[in-house]
Protein backbone atom coordinates (compact mmCIF):
# COMPACT_ATOMS: atom_id res chain seq x y z
CA UNK A 1 0.00 0.00 0.00
CA UNK A 2 3.00 2.31 0.54
CA UNK A 3 4.93 3.86 -2.34
CA UNK A 4 7.91 5.23 -0.08
CA UNK A 5 10.83 4.70 -2.52
CA UNK A 6 13.85 4.20 -0.48
CA UNK A 7 16.01 7.10 0.21
CA UNK A 8 13.32 9.61 -0.74
CA UNK A 9 13.14 12.66 1.31
CA UNK A 10 10.42 13.10 4.30
CA UNK A 11 8.40 15.34 1.80
CA UNK A 12 8.41 12.75 -0.83
CA UNK A 13 7.37 9.97 1.67
CA UNK A 14 4.93 11.89 3.05
CA UNK A 15 2.88 12.68 -0.52
CA UNK A 16 3.63 8.99 -1.10
CA UNK A 17 1.40 8.38 2.71
CA UNK A 18 -1.20 10.81 0.94
CA UNK A 19 -1.76 9.23 -2.67
CA UNK A 20 -1.59 5.79 -0.45
CA UNK A 21 -4.21 6.96 1.80
CA UNK A 22 -6.66 8.23 -1.17
CA UNK A 23 -6.55 5.28 -2.60
CA UNK A 24 -6.81 2.52 0.22
CA UNK A 25 -9.79 1.23 1.14
CA UNK A 26 -12.44 2.21 4.39
CA UNK A 27 -11.60 -0.95 5.43
CA UNK A 28 -8.51 -2.75 6.45
CA UNK A 29 -7.74 -5.83 4.38
CA UNK A 30 -6.08 -8.88 5.36
CA UNK A 31 -3.26 -9.97 3.32
CA UNK A 32 -2.01 -13.61 3.62
CA UNK A 33 1.80 -14.71 2.72
CA UNK A 34 3.49 -17.79 3.87
CA UNK A 35 4.17 -16.75 7.07
CA UNK A 36 0.68 -15.96 8.05
CA UNK A 37 -1.71 -12.92 8.01
CA UNK A 38 0.54 -9.33 7.86
CA UNK A 39 -2.30 -7.74 10.06
CA UNK A 40 -5.73 -8.15 12.10
CA UNK A 41 -7.00 -10.29 14.56
CA UNK A 42 -5.04 -13.40 13.16
CA UNK A 43 -1.56 -11.73 13.22
CA UNK A 44 0.60 -14.01 15.80
CA UNK A 45 1.43 -10.74 17.47
CA UNK A 46 -1.52 -9.52 17.72
CA UNK A 47 -3.08 -12.56 19.59
CA UNK A 48 -0.30 -12.55 21.83
CA UNK A 49 -0.78 -8.99 22.75
CA UNK A 50 -4.23 -9.02 23.16
CA UNK A 51 -4.15 -12.03 25.54
CA UNK A 52 -2.30 -9.67 28.30
CA UNK A 53 -4.68 -7.88 28.92
CA UNK A 54 -5.63 -8.69 32.40
CA UNK A 55 -7.63 -8.72 34.87
CA UNK A 56 -6.45 -6.33 37.23
CA UNK A 57 -5.71 -3.62 34.28
CA UNK A 58 -9.47 -4.48 34.01
CA UNK A 59 -10.43 -3.14 36.94
CA UNK A 60 -7.81 0.03 37.43
CA UNK A 61 -9.90 0.97 33.98
CA UNK A 62 -13.13 0.78 35.67
CA UNK A 63 -11.86 2.94 39.06
CA UNK A 64 -10.51 5.23 36.44
CA UNK A 65 -13.58 5.83 34.43
CA UNK A 66 -16.36 6.05 37.67
CA UNK A 67 -13.83 8.45 38.73
CA UNK A 68 -13.53 10.92 36.39
CA UNK A 69 -16.78 10.83 34.89
CA UNK A 70 -18.25 11.48 38.78
CA UNK A 71 -15.46 14.22 39.25
CA UNK A 72 -16.33 15.91 35.48
CA UNK A 73 -20.11 15.85 36.68
CA UNK A 74 -19.32 17.28 39.76
CA UNK A 75 -17.27 20.15 38.23
CA UNK A 76 -19.21 21.00 35.57
CA UNK A 77 -22.14 21.86 38.02
CA UNK A 78 -19.56 23.71 39.97
CA UNK A 79 -18.54 26.07 36.96
CA UNK A 80 -22.43 26.11 36.23
CA UNK A 81 -23.10 27.85 39.53
CA UNK A 82 -20.23 30.33 39.62
CA UNK A 83 -20.57 31.38 35.39
CA UNK A 84 -19.60 34.70 35.09
CA UNK A 85 -20.90 37.18 31.57
CA UNK A 86 -17.77 39.08 32.08
CA UNK A 87 -15.67 35.90 31.60
CA UNK A 88 -17.59 34.80 28.10
CA UNK A 89 -14.13 36.08 26.06
CA UNK A 90 -11.95 34.27 28.76
CA UNK A 91 -14.00 31.20 28.93
CA UNK A 92 -14.25 30.75 24.81
CA UNK A 93 -10.25 31.53 24.88
CA UNK A 94 -9.94 28.93 27.69
CA UNK A 95 -11.34 26.05 25.96
CA UNK A 96 -9.80 26.40 22.37
CA UNK A 97 -6.91 26.48 24.07
CA UNK A 98 -7.47 23.45 25.96
CA UNK A 99 -8.55 21.54 22.80
CA UNK A 100 -5.35 22.02 21.30
CA UNK A 101 -3.71 21.55 24.13
CA UNK A 102 -5.23 17.82 24.33
CA UNK A 103 -4.88 17.44 20.00
CA UNK A 104 -0.72 18.74 21.32
CA UNK A 105 -1.00 15.82 24.39
CA UNK A 106 -2.20 12.74 22.83
CA UNK A 107 0.22 13.39 19.92
CA UNK A 108 3.32 13.64 22.54
CA UNK A 109 1.97 10.20 24.55
CA UNK A 110 0.70 8.64 20.68
CA UNK A 111 4.18 9.09 19.75
CA UNK A 112 6.02 8.16 22.68
CA UNK A 113 4.18 4.84 23.17
CA UNK A 114 4.56 3.98 19.46
CA UNK A 115 7.81 5.10 18.79
CA UNK A 116 9.82 4.02 22.62
CA UNK A 117 9.89 1.69 24.97
CA UNK A 118 9.13 -2.02 25.07
CA UNK A 119 5.93 -4.24 26.13
CA UNK A 120 8.38 -6.25 28.30
CA UNK A 121 8.97 -2.69 30.19
CA UNK A 122 7.81 -3.57 34.17
CA UNK A 123 4.19 -2.17 35.19
CA UNK A 124 3.50 0.15 31.96
CA UNK A 125 4.89 -1.95 29.73
CA UNK A 126 1.28 -4.55 29.53
CA UNK A 127 -0.62 -1.81 31.15
CA UNK A 128 -0.04 1.04 28.63
CA UNK A 129 2.38 0.38 25.71
CA UNK A 130 0.78 -3.08 25.39
CA UNK A 131 -2.38 -1.30 23.13
CA UNK A 132 -0.31 0.54 21.19
CA UNK A 133 1.38 -2.52 19.58
CA UNK A 134 -1.28 -4.48 19.12
CA UNK A 135 -3.00 -1.45 17.39
CA UNK A 136 -0.74 -0.98 14.80
CA UNK A 137 -1.34 -4.80 13.79
CA UNK A 138 -4.63 -4.84 14.49
CA UNK A 139 -6.14 -1.22 13.85
CA UNK A 140 -9.78 -2.29 14.06
CA UNK A 141 -9.27 -4.28 17.55
CA UNK A 142 -10.23 -0.58 19.05
CA UNK A 143 -13.64 -1.06 17.33
CA UNK A 144 -14.27 -4.30 19.30
CA UNK A 145 -13.15 -2.86 22.90
CA UNK A 146 -16.21 -1.58 24.94
CA UNK A 147 -16.22 1.88 26.60
CA UNK A 148 -14.39 0.93 30.04
CA UNK A 149 -11.56 -0.62 27.93
CA UNK A 150 -11.25 1.99 25.35
CA UNK A 151 -11.85 5.19 27.24
CA UNK A 152 -10.09 3.93 30.90
CA UNK A 153 -6.45 4.77 30.94
CA UNK A 154 -7.55 8.47 29.27
CA UNK A 155 -9.77 8.66 32.21
CA UNK A 156 -6.87 7.82 34.56
CA UNK A 157 -5.01 10.68 33.45
CA UNK A 158 -7.58 13.35 34.35
CA UNK A 159 -7.98 12.19 37.79
CA UNK A 160 -5.67 14.66 39.40
CA UNK A 161 -6.34 17.99 37.36
CA UNK A 162 -9.87 17.13 38.38
CA UNK A 163 -9.81 16.03 41.99
CA UNK A 164 -8.08 19.70 42.24
CA UNK A 165 -10.67 21.45 40.93
CA UNK A 166 -13.41 19.83 42.98
CA UNK A 167 -11.05 20.59 45.70
CA UNK A 168 -10.89 24.38 45.39
CA UNK A 169 -14.76 24.33 44.30
CA UNK A 170 -15.26 22.69 47.87
CA UNK A 171 -12.34 24.82 49.63
CA UNK A 172 -11.78 28.11 48.13
CA UNK A 173 -13.96 31.20 49.01
CA UNK A 174 -16.08 32.65 45.87
CA UNK A 175 -14.10 35.37 45.25
CA UNK A 176 -10.84 32.86 44.67
CA UNK A 177 -13.02 30.64 41.97
CA UNK A 178 -13.92 34.36 40.28
CA UNK A 179 -10.56 35.34 39.78
CA UNK A 180 -9.33 31.42 38.66
CA UNK A 181 -12.28 30.85 36.51
CA UNK A 182 -11.22 30.98 33.54
CA UNK A 183 -8.15 29.15 33.88
CA UNK A 184 -10.54 26.42 35.33
CA UNK A 185 -12.36 26.32 32.03
CA UNK A 186 -9.25 26.00 30.21
CA UNK A 187 -8.54 22.61 32.71
CA UNK A 188 -12.12 21.81 32.02
CA UNK A 189 -12.08 21.72 28.66
CA UNK A 190 -8.58 20.19 28.63
CA UNK A 191 -9.78 17.13 30.82
CA UNK A 192 -13.01 16.67 28.51
CA UNK A 193 -11.25 16.47 25.53
CA UNK A 194 -8.03 13.99 27.11
CA UNK A 195 -11.03 12.02 28.43
CA UNK A 196 -13.18 11.93 24.64
CA UNK A 197 -9.57 11.26 23.25
CA UNK A 198 -9.85 7.71 22.83
CA UNK A 199 -13.24 6.95 21.99
CA UNK A 200 -12.47 10.10 19.34
CA UNK A 201 -10.00 7.36 18.36
CA UNK A 202 -11.78 4.34 17.97
CA UNK A 203 -14.87 6.55 15.60
CA UNK A 204 -11.72 7.19 13.45
CA UNK A 205 -11.55 3.60 12.46
CA UNK A 206 -15.47 2.82 12.48
CA UNK A 207 -16.98 2.45 9.35
CA UNK A 208 -20.97 1.70 9.78
CA UNK A 209 -22.85 2.33 12.17
CA UNK A 210 -21.67 5.60 13.58
CA UNK A 211 -24.55 8.14 14.79
CA UNK A 212 -24.55 11.12 12.33
CA UNK A 213 -23.64 13.59 14.70
CA UNK A 214 -20.46 11.49 14.84
CA UNK A 215 -19.99 11.78 11.31
CA UNK A 216 -20.92 15.34 11.24
CA UNK A 217 -18.04 16.43 13.49
CA UNK A 218 -15.55 14.20 11.70
CA UNK A 219 -16.82 15.69 8.52
CA UNK A 220 -16.41 19.43 10.26
CA UNK A 221 -12.93 18.42 11.21
CA UNK A 222 -14.13 19.28 14.85
CA UNK A 223 -12.97 15.91 16.04
CA UNK A 224 -10.28 13.17 14.26
CA UNK A 225 -11.61 12.86 10.77
CA UNK A 226 -11.44 8.68 9.33
CA UNK A 227 -9.77 9.62 6.19
CA UNK A 228 -7.18 12.10 7.81
CA UNK A 229 -6.04 9.34 10.43
CA UNK A 230 -5.50 6.81 7.63
CA UNK A 231 -2.28 8.57 7.31
CA UNK A 232 -0.72 7.13 10.12
CA UNK A 233 -1.57 3.85 9.51
CA UNK A 234 0.31 3.71 6.45
CA UNK A 235 3.80 2.01 7.70
CA UNK A 236 6.03 2.61 9.12
CA UNK A 237 3.73 4.89 11.50
CA UNK A 238 5.87 8.03 12.08
CA UNK A 239 3.69 10.90 11.10
CA UNK A 240 0.09 12.46 12.12
CA UNK A 241 0.00 11.38 15.80
CA UNK A 242 -2.12 13.99 17.14
CA UNK A 243 -5.67 11.57 17.77
CA UNK A 244 -7.89 14.16 19.39
CA UNK A 245 -8.88 16.64 16.40
CA UNK A 246 -6.09 16.73 13.96
CA UNK A 247 -5.46 19.99 13.99
CA UNK A 248 -1.73 20.52 14.64
CA UNK A 249 -0.87 17.47 12.30
CA UNK A 250 0.03 19.26 9.55
CA UNK A 251 2.10 22.23 11.24
CA UNK A 252 4.23 19.63 13.34
CA UNK A 253 4.89 17.61 10.32
CA UNK A 254 5.58 20.75 7.72
CA UNK A 255 8.10 21.49 10.59
CA UNK A 256 9.52 18.46 11.63
CA UNK A 257 8.52 17.96 15.39
CA UNK A 258 8.57 14.33 15.88
CA UNK A 259 11.63 13.80 13.49
CA UNK A 260 13.59 16.53 15.31
CA UNK A 261 12.51 14.65 18.81
CA UNK A 262 13.79 11.40 17.31
CA UNK A 263 17.30 12.45 16.01
CA UNK A 264 17.78 13.98 19.32
CA UNK A 265 16.39 11.24 21.59
CA UNK A 266 18.44 8.77 18.73
CA UNK A 267 21.56 10.80 19.34
CA UNK A 268 21.97 10.70 23.06
CA UNK A 269 20.95 7.06 23.68
CA UNK A 270 21.61 5.44 20.79
CA UNK A 271 18.11 3.99 20.44
CA UNK A 272 16.35 3.19 17.22
CA UNK A 273 12.69 4.73 17.28
CA UNK A 274 9.92 1.95 16.73
CA UNK A 275 12.20 -1.22 16.93
CA UNK A 276 9.61 -2.80 19.37
CA UNK A 277 6.94 -1.66 17.47
CA UNK A 278 8.53 -3.74 13.85
CA UNK A 279 9.36 -6.58 16.31
CA UNK A 280 5.61 -7.31 16.97
CA UNK A 281 5.02 -6.88 13.47
CA UNK A 282 7.32 -9.08 12.14
CA UNK A 283 6.06 -11.64 14.60
CA UNK A 284 4.62 -14.88 12.75
CA UNK A 285 4.03 -17.21 15.52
Amino acid sequence: MACVREGGGRAEQQDCRMAAVENCPPVVQHRESDSGPRWGPQHAGAKELAELYSPGKRLQEWISVISCFFLLSFNFCNLLLHSSLEHTAMIIVGILAGIFTADFMSGLVHWGADTWGSVELPIVGKAFIRPFREHHIDPTAITRHDFIETNGDNCLVTLIPLANMAYKFLVFSPEAIHRTYPWDCFVFALAIFVTLTNQIHKWSHTYFGLPCWVVFLQDCHIILPRKHHRIHHVSPHETYFCITTGWLNYPLEKIGFWRRLEDTIHGFTGEKPRSDDLKWAQKVK
